[in-house]
């Protein structure tokens, strides 16, 4: 064995060993230990961000990757994808299809938190988060994303909200025309109101009308478990009824936005739930951890056991 091989080796294993939680290099020492020779496997395709596990696998993103396999997770999520160095990007695409990770999703344009964008009906802005999610086209096949986020802006308290409807409607179906010959998906994201007050989408029956309204496959709906407690709580028979719009789930407690049980959800429920409709999907792991430092990692991944263990 090459000692750059053997290093590495070594080194991985000591940090797995150090953390507490079992790695593709860890061996049984006896029937009792709980340590595996394998990444433990889950039912529905989480996805963590950069950063979630920085305090285990370090700084660079290429290592937080691979961590993330290491730790079973077959799915990624980064919402500043965009921003990123083209380099850094075909790295990482690169380390995901290598290690066996699906790319979730990005976010495609500038949002607007605190004025009108696509619901005033502006051509401009129109036009610019047309030319936005053009430029996320490019992105999304450089790092073969499926799906990337759009969030149709804050209201326009001087029109009527069927007036803004027809706007943002307008504007999605024409951003759903260039994302078709891609097999691209833009996925509407609703936000509760304690977090973004003053945003025009907020409920799952909204997105749900808008994107019946587009009648696109390349508008759907991504269903923050977390927001919509928030907004409308009514968890399940909510994703029930927008289920055949629904493309991406993402997950967080409530209160604290943080790893499942930690909060009120009953997240076994709901994952056991999504899992039995066929969901094939990711759900996007858009919250942060409950306890710092490496100690906190493992309980987010010990979180993540628990609430899939159906």
């Amino acid at each position: 064995m090459k000692r750059r091989h053997f290093l590495k080796d070594n080194l991985m294993l000591s940090g797995a060993l150090s953390l507490g939680i079992p790695s593709v290099f860890a061996h049984h020492t006896n029937k009792k230990d709980h340590v595996f020779d394998s990444p433990p496997t889950f039912n529905l395709k989480y996805a963590p961000h950069l950063g979630m596990f920085k305090e285990s696998a370090g700084e660079d993103p290429i290592d937080q990757l691979n961590f993330m396999a290491d730790m079973g997770f077959t799915a990624f999520e980064d919402n500043n994808m965009k921003q990123r160095p083209v380099e850094l990007q075909k790295k990482m695409a690169g380390t995901m299809e290598k290690r066996g990770i699906s790319m979730g999703v990005f976010v495609a344009h500038e949002i607007s938190w605190a004025k009108p964008n696509l619901t005033n009906g502006d051509k401009a802005l129109r036009e610019k988060f047309l030319k936005e999610i053009e430029e996320s086209i490019a992105i999304a096949k450089r790092v073969n994303a499926k799906w990337m986020t759009v969030v149709p802006g804050h209201v326009d308290l001087r029109l009527r909200k069927g007036y803004q409807t027809a706007h943002v409607v307008e504007s999605l179906k024409r951003a759903s025309a260039l994302l078709e010959p891609h097999g691209l998906t833009m996925v509407l994201e609703p936000l509760n109101f304690r977090n973004h007050p003053g945003l025009f989408l907020t409920d799952s029956p909204q997105a749900y009308e808008i994107c019946k309204a587009v009648d696109s496959p390349s508008c759907k709906i991504l269903f923050d478990i977390y927001h919509q407690q928030i907004q409308e709580g009514n968890l399940i028979p909510n994703i029930d009824a927008a289920w055949e719009e629904i493309a991406y789930f993402q997950v967080g407690d409530n209160p604290g936005r943080n790893e499942p049980t930690t909060g009120e959800i009953n997240y076994l429920n709901v994952f056991k739930h999504i899992h039995s409709k066929g969901y094939q999907g990711i759900v996007g792991m858009e919250h942060g951890n409950s306890k710092k430092g490496k100690a906190g990692e493992t309980a987010v991944i010990d979180a993540y056991k628990t609430s899939d263990s159906f």
